[in-house]
Order: C-alpha cells, then sequence, then structure tokens
C-alpha cells in the first residue's frame, strides 16, 4: 500500500465513480482500477460493489476513509514542512563553536543570517577544542563548526573557509601596572599571575610557548569555563592571554586591553562536511561570510 493508492480511492469516494475520479487525476480508467485492485490485494477486502459503471462503497470500502484521509494529511503536512524548511522559512542549524569565537565573529555572522531568514533556529553547540569542533562536523552532531587554529586550518576530513584573524590581547584590572591605551611586549608577562584556559586551545598554546621561550611566570588560576576568566580578572586573581573577541565586552566590563607585542594571531576558520550542505547551512555560508567581511 502506498499513499498514492489512498489518493485514488478517495478520488473515487468524492467524484462518485471512476470514469469522473480517472479525468480529474488526468489516469485512464483502466490504470485507476488496477491501481485500487491492488490496494484490495494489499488489505485483503473489496472496497468498491461494481454494478454496472457505479462503485458503491463496501463496509471495508466505508471504514477506510477516515484513516485515508488522515494518511493523505499526514504527506501533506510532511511535504509541506519539507518544502519550509527547503526554503528555509523554518527549520534548525547546529554550529559547533569554540568559546572564544562564539563571542566573534560568531555573534556578527548569526545576525547576518537570522535577519535574511528568521524562521530557521540556529543552535550553537559547545566545543572547547579545535579538535571538539572538527569531530562534531565530521560525526555530524553539527553541520558547520567554527574553530581558531594557529596553524593552517584543517583541510582533510573537512571544508575549511578562512574568515578572518584574531590577534592575542592581555587583559588586565583596570590597576594593573600597564598603561592604560599602550601596548604590552610579551617578555613584560614575567612574574606575572595569569588565568590561563585548557590544554588543546590557542590562547594556551601562546601561553605555553611564552614559558618554552624562558618567560617565567605563575598560573593563578586554570578554568576550562571561559566565561570565568574575564571575572577573575576582574577580582584581581591575575592577567589573562585572550583573542580580541573578547575586547568590547572586556573593555564594558572595566578591564584594560592591551596589545601584546610582538603580534600573534589566529587563523578563524569556519568548516563544514565534505557532503553536501543542508539548504540552511548554505544559506549561513552566503549569509554570514559577507557580514564578516563587512565589518
Amino acid at each position: 500500500m502506498d499513499v498514492r493508492q489512498l489518493e485514488y480511492f478517495l478520488a473515487i469516494v468524492d467524484h462518485g465513480g471512476f470514469g469522473r475520479a480517472a479525468s480529474a487525476l488526468y489516469l485512464s480508467q483502466p490504470s485507476l482500477s488496477q491501481a485500487v485492485r491492488a490496494l484490495e490485494r494489499d488489505l485483503g477486502s473489496s472496497l468498491f460493489h461494481r454494478i454496472g459503471r457505479r462503485a458503491v462503497l463496501t463496509e471495508a470500502g466505508t471504514a477506510l476513509i477516515e484513516p485515508a484521509r488522515a494518511a493523505v494529511r499526514s504527506l501533506e503536512a510532511a511535504r509541506a514542512r519539507v518544502a519550509a524548511v527547503r526554503e528555509l522559512r523554518e527549520g534548525r542549524l547546529d554550529i559547533a563553536v569554540m568559546p572564544s569565537q562564539a563571542v566573534e565573529p560568531l555573534t556578527t555572522m548569526i545576525r547576518g543570517f537570522t535577519g535574511r531568514h528568521p524562521g530557521v533556529s540556529v543552535n550553537i553547540r559547545a566545543a572547547f577544542t579545535a579538535r571538539d569542533v572538527i569531530d562534531m562536523v565530521r560525526t555530524g552532531a553539527a553541520e558547520l563548526g567554527l574553530l581558531a587554529t594557529s596553524g593552517p586550518p584543517p583541510d582533510t576530513e573537512v571544508v575549511s573557509r578562512v574568515v578572518g584573524e584574531q590577534r592575542f590581547v592581555l587583559v588586565t584590572p583596570p590597576n594593573a601596572p600597564f598603561s592604560s591605551g599602550s601596548s604590552v611586549d610579551c617578555t613584560e608577562l614575567a612574574g606575572q599571575r595569569l588565568i590561563v584556559g585548557q590544554r588543546g586551545t590557542g590562547m594556551r598554546a601562546y601561553v605555553d610557548g611564552l614559558r618554552e621561550r624562558g618567560i617565567a611566570f605563575t598560573i593563578a588560576a586554570e578554568t576550562e569555563h571561559r566565561v570565568a576568566i574575564l571575572p577573575l580578572v576582574l577580582a584581581g586573581v591575575g592577567v589573562a592571554v585572550v583573542t580580541e573577541s573578547w575586547r568590547d565586552m572586556a573593555e564594558r566590563a572595566g578591564a584594560l586591553v592591551l596589545d601584546i607585542e610582538p603580534k600573534s594571531t589566529l587563523r578563524i576558520a569556519l568548516i563544514g562536511r565534505r557532503a553536501e550542505q543542508s539548504p540552511a547551512a548554505e544559506a549561513f555560508l552566503t549569509c554570514a561570510l559577507p557580514a564578516v567581511a563587512g565589518t
């Protein structure tokens, strides 16, 4: 049994016979009769009494009308929902994002996307390292991913699009021994108390690299919760090396943000699976990349 057979059955009921139903369906009457006989074989019951040119419903045929209409309505609703998703009138897009990039450029990207497609919901999935983002996209847990990397963006397991760079900056309490509005040389971090993130992140790799160069500092706190860094800095626990995506937020909160010299950056990449993208993912790429380029 398939829904098309049920549609044919209901057409006969609604049009009062095989001939009128065949005309309405643009079918030959023998083809319609053959489809109904196949449905009757599947159900194991006759649906019509054939009396001359008339078709009179049997008891089984009468019993089928309501469930047949429900099945056809369900299929029509399913087709409408699929069309809505395809046409981006509704739907959902899952994006895996590292914490700093969830501040920026993701905010700008989502603003550009939802402005064009307000019916599509964006679900932001937390990923703490670039490897986490890649794995979530590769396995289908997310369709797109936004990550930061100090080296070339990945290009074997996923498709990458570089969307920009973010330099490292130093976030300090307002009373820290650094001049407001100036930059700080990385060697000046010697002797400082640093708040650091977990291993596997670009920010942690940067401060570990400083230590390897002989710049000695104390780790005052190590946190997997990136949102804890700014409150810890403002509480005077220490200073933190973060990406410049935090600059506006940190300055509004009252922290001092200084460029670190020499300049060092992370590449920001938007990644997707090598398989065909969904309409929502394609639309996000179309809307989000120009939005970031225009900032």
